[in-house]
């Protein structure tokens, strides 16, 4: 028998790219509200209760207002793609690699990780998890991102005859995604977060800079780099640059979507500096990507069905 999907936010840049993604899908019996009904909050209430899961794409309040209008008899589980959730005791954060597929599967509910998180958290919190990173180091964080991560209003400005060559933001050191990255990672301190938008419709780098020699134990960078090969050997999803790293990352205009994620391990010679770097699709396992990969596992299917890698 087919899961009955109800995608609350379907008309925004990730609910459109979980709707493409799940149409089609013999697994799945998708809910859908026609525009005259989709903001009703009537409307909305019986879809959320009717569904099997039930995958928010809404702005944060809205999202938590979502989770009030469920009924805890009709049993709806929920993956929700705000950031409403992502440190909230009683959510499985939905990142499988980290927190164990097991986990994602049997959640009742899941909170979707932020696109830039993915990339910090990925590189990060395995080595801290394995002792070759402090926990108490204070980490920087250079990203930029496609402006598709922002919306209609960014695509709209990014869209423009005129629109700009680079954006960076965030100068209030305050971003949303900062008690994420610090909570999942399990740090001492805040992360240090610089954000920046590019002209390109999708994709990411995410960068960590670490002077590894002013570390306690000197951790060298050859290390680091095989303990994230070991941590993700076996996943379809996120894989590890062992040998050749390329002189330069590069993010295409027009690129196709892509739901894996690529990490990488700059050192210089001697090791005592490195640069971890994530490459990712925002709209693939930064957002939309990863919550199929969630919903898979949470229907007991392959967790890499209907993904693009």
């Amino acid at each position: 028998m087919a899961d009955r999907i109800f995608i609350d936010g379907a008309a925004g840049t990730t609910g459109l790219e979980i709707l493409d993604r799940l149409n089609g899908r013999s697994e799945f019996e998708l809910i859908q509200l026609d525009e005259a009904h989709r903001k009703s909050a009537e409307a909305r209430r019986e879809a959320l209760n009717e569904a099997d899961i039930a995958i928010l794409c809404l702005p944060d309040d809205a999202a938590r207002d979502a989770v009030e209008l469920l009924d805890p008899s009709k049993g709806t589980r929920i993956i929700d793609a705000s950031s409403a959730h992502r440190t909230t005791e009683g959510w499985c954060y939905g990142f499988p690699e980290l927190v164990g597929r097991e986990r994602v599967a049997d959640a009742r509910r899941v909170s979707n990780p932020g696109c830039y998180p993915t990339g910090f958290l990925g590189l990060v919190a395995p080595l801290v998890r394995e002792g070759l990173l402090p926990a108490d180091w204070p980490f920087t964080v250079n990203a930029v991102s496609g402006y598709s991560g922002g919306g209609k209003a960014l695509i709209t400005d990014f869209e423009r005859d005129d629109a700009p060559g680079f954006r960076a933001y965030g100068y209030d050191l305050r971003h949303k995604h900062l008690p994420e990255m610090q909570a999942r990672a399990g740090l001492e301190h805040s992360v240090l977060f610089a954000p920046a938008v590019v002209p390109v419709y999708r994709g990411m780098i995410v960068e960590v800079p670490l002077h590894l020699g002013a570390m306690a134990g000197e951790p060298h960078a050859d290390d680091l780099r095989a303990s994230l090969a070991d941590f993700y050997t076996g996943s379809s999803v996120v894989s590890v640059r062992r040998d050749g790293n390329p002189s330069e990352l590069v993010l295409q205009r027009e690129a196709e979507p892509w739901d894996g994620m690529e990490l990488f391990v700059f050192g210089n010679e001697g090791g005592s500096n490195a640069r971890l770097v994530a490459r990712l699709d925002n709209l693939g396992k930064g957002a939309s990507g990863a919550a199929i990969q969630n919903l898979n596992l949470m229907c007991g299917l392959p967790e890499t069905t209907g993904l693009s890698l």
